[in-house]
């Protein structure tokens, strides 16, 4: 899941990528602001899309259940819950989300987590940035159903 061992250098999700794929979840999208490797002085914005069987859980029956094992993670690697498991509705679509922050030298790594679970997987869709501004301009770029169709004139 969530790992974040490479914050400090500006990477905070290449790590997750990196675990997921190893392990037994699949990562389905990791797209940064900037090269994973990039140095900089600010937290490297990035959107992680992973999918992890839902038989690895024995007994989950929904999404919020999900986040139980994935905070025992975000909290061993050093990350805080900001916000507890939450309904939000996403077009017709209703994840769970839930929040974290981790103090990384002198700016905060925020982390919003949403997650559902679909044709036995849960889907989880991770968002990081250094403010809420940006995590939550993130947040509401995620859609589910078809594009808008385009206004030709």
């Amino acid at each position: 899941m969530n790992q974040h061992d490479d914050v400090a250098a500006g990477d905070p999700a290449s790590k997750a990528t990196k675990a997921l794929s190893a392990g037994s979840g699949q990562v389905l999208l990791a797209a940064f602001s900037r090269p994973p490797e990039a140095q900089a002085e600010d937290v490297n914005s990035s959107i992680l899309i992973a999918a992890e069987s839902v038989a690895l859980y024995p007994g989950l029956k929904d999404a919020a259940q999900y986040f139980g094992p994935l905070t025992e993670v975000a909290r061993a690697q050093g990350l805080t819950v900001t916000n507890e498991p939450y309904e939000i509705a996403i077009g017709e679509k209703t994840l769970v989300r839930s929040d974290f922050q981790k103090d990384v030298g002198p700016r905060v790594l925020r982390q919003g987590t949403l997650a559902m679970l679909a044709q036995g997987y849960a889907i989880s869709f991770t968002v990081i940035g250094g403010t809420e501004d940006e995590v939550e301009e993130l947040v509401d770029s995620l859609t589910f159903g078809p594009p808008p169709k385009a206004n030709h004139k």
